[in-house]
């Protein structure tokens, strides 16, 4: 066999690269989006455990997930806002929750994809917005005193800043399903959770508005389902580009082949 016939059978058992390793290519080195796909996931979690750890210690009486305001959590209170009575003991866990996650998330999209191919203001915008609003909600906690004072304007900007800017978010992730290296199944995941963050978010609204004084018993089910959709989505598309950028760390080999 010539040497040109060996250079020809090299080339036909060069195996082409797969989609994971063309999405690592042209999404960024692979050591920078493992650490964008860790950020993202690290985002919703330090909320989830934030809520989760101050709702557990809420005790007399037992906090509701169904009832009660997410915002409660991040009151020490003794306090009364729209006929719900706040005594969160760890209210700082909340808060720094609050605080943490939004930018926590902000700092993995903006690690997700090389700048170099334009268009990032898409998904930085509504990542900003997300974490602007988790440190207004920290910063200022939606008691009683604070409808008052004024400075229950800040908070309620920050909550719908949250709802908006997360569900947003999810909304333009899953539209570049391709860019960011998850599945089409994935993309439409986070499109729908996205969707149905932003008609909970109405939904609250129109129920805080129409309700006056008391609203009514599952305004904090509703409230979770303005937040809760999209953080699991941007979790689990942190995990889907951890795991994906794992299975291409290894190049693919390339057979010669023999001369006879």
């Amino acid at each position: 066999m010539t040497k040109d016939t060996t250079v020809r059978s090299t080339v036909r058992r060069a195996k082409p690269p797969t989609n994971a390793q063309e999405h690592s290519n042209a999404d960024g080195p692979q050591p920078q989006r493992r650490g964008a796909g860790a950020l993202l996931v690290a985002g919703p979690v330090i909320f989830l455990l934030g809520e989760f750890i101050s709702a557990a210690a809420w005790t007399d009486p037992a906090y509701s997930y169904t009832y009660d305001f997410i915002s409660n959590l991040g009151v020490h209170g003794p306090s009364t806002l729209f006929g719900q009575y706040m005594y969160s003991p760890l209210a700082w866990v909340m808060n720094a929750g609050f605080f943490l996650f939004g930018i926590t998330t902000l700092a993995g999209v903006a690690t997700l994809r090389n700048p170099a191919h334009g268009r990032r203001w898409a998904m930085l915008v509504p990542a900003v917005l997300l974490a602007v609003g988790g440190v207004l909600l920290a910063l200022y906690p939606g008691s009683g005193e604070a409808l008052k004072d004024g400075t229950g304007e800040y908070h309620s900007m920050g909550a719908f800043a949250g709802f908006t800017g997360g569900n947003v978010l999810a909304i333009v992730l899953g539209r570049r399903w391709q860019r960011i290296g998850v599945s089409a199944r994935m993309g439409r995941a986070l499109i729908t959770v996205g969707v149905i963050g932003l008609i909970s978010m109405l939904l609250y609204l129109a129920m805080i508005i129409t309700s006056g004084d008391n609203v009514i018993g599952i305004i904090g089910l509703i409230e979770r389902g303005a937040v809760h959709p999209f953080l699991i989505g941007l979790a689990c598309a942190g995990a889907a580009i951890w795991k994906r950028d794992n299975i291409s760390a290894e190049p693919p080999s390339i057979t010669a082949g023999t001369a006879s």
